[in-house]
């Protein structure tokens, strides 16, 4: 999710200009953004962890994430446009690309490209319906090199990849999930949800989640068999109508945990309800969790905000390590 400018208008910005105005969107965003008082969402069963650590710093707003299977964790930052790459916990994060328009979501492929949204500005999220004219990245983990996969996309927010190497995209300020295929064929409107963000591909593939943003919050789930007939799974309780949900991923048990904003939660399905894996984290953009045996590991749960912190969440851990 995001509250900002177009790329357009902040390549006008240099200097202390550009600083100054970053500034005040991030102010802004933690104005509008802040934790809302209450939350309806009960904590998930108790466990004894530690509390969140800081793993990694950005120096902008941290819109998505990603890890690869070497334990080596993927960044887009707005602002600068640029993916970075963090070899392991504690590492200085290295910018792979310069301002490749990579504010949207990232996934890592089998191979270990990474596919990166762009267009999840304003200008292009808000006509992203109409006119679909977003790219999707490869772009290579050592190199940095960047190619176009796909174009023709609504300003793309959210990305999912699934078994089958099918991708589902995501555009915030319009209703559309697009959908490209391995063989690269682009529908920019495979499926309808208003106001779509966070996505994720259910591990036997046959349901795509998505999370509904705003105006009624909500969890769906997309029959890729049916994708005229989402199906609008778990809401959130009154209370936290204006939690904005933002980025979604998957617990090797298949069960969806999303990243909020205002809220400052990491929601968790359990049993068809929503419980709290954590809380008191403010403007989270994302969550995944690590993969291989080092650096950013398996079973571990990663968080991502507009603060540019990346933190491990150990109340999220898993038992057992994920492939």
């Amino acid at each position: 999710m995001r509250w900002k400018a177009s790329r357009r208008g902040r390549a006008g910005l240099h200097g202390r200009g550009r600083a100054l105005a970053c500034g005040a969107v991030l102010a802004a965003a933690a104005g509008v953004l802040a934790p809302a008082p209450a939350h309806a969402a009960p904590a998930c069963p108790a466990t004894d962890a530690a509390p969140p650590s800081t793993v990694a710093h950005l120096p902008d707003w941290v819109e998505s994430i990603a890890v690869d299977g070497r334990g080596r964790m993927f960044a887009t930052a707005y602002f600068t446009g640029r993916v970075y790459r963090i070899d392991a916990p504690g590492r200085t994060p290295v910018a792979l690309t310069g301002d490749v328009g990579a504010n949207g979501g990232i996934v890592v492929r089998p191979d270990g490209r990474l596919l990166v949204g762009t267009g999840n500005d304003l200008a292009h999220s808000l006509t992203g319906d109409l006119f679909p004219t977003s790219k999707l990245l490869l772009v290579d983990p050592e190199s940095g090199g960047v190619t176009t996969y796909a174009d023709g996309l609504g300003g793309i927010d959210g990305v999912a990849l699934a078994p089958d190497g099918t991708v589902y995209t995501t555009t915030l300020g319009g209703r559309t999930i697009g959908r490209v295929t391995p063989r690269g064929h682009v529908d920019p409107a495979w499926a309808r949800v208003a106001q779509p963000n966070g996505v994720a591909v259910s591990p036997d593939g046959q349901q795509v989640y998505v999370i509904q943003t705003t105006v009624a919050p909500g969890l769906y789930r997309i029959p890729v068999d049916d994708p005229a007939h989402p199906v609008r799974w778990i809401s959130p309780s009154a209370a936290d109508a204006l939690a904005l949900p933002d980025g979604l991923t998957l617990d090797a048990a298949g069960r969806p945990l999303v990243a909020t904003h205002a809220a400052g939660q990491i929601w968790r399905v359990e049993d068809g309800r929503l419980c709290a894996v954590t809380s008191g984290m403010p403007l989270s953009t994302q969550v995944t969790y690590g993969r291989g045996d080092r650096g950013f590991a398996a079973g571990r749960l990663y968080r991502a905000g507009v603060d540019g912190r990346i933190q491990e969440v150990p109340a999220g851990a898993e038992g057992a390590a994920r492939d």
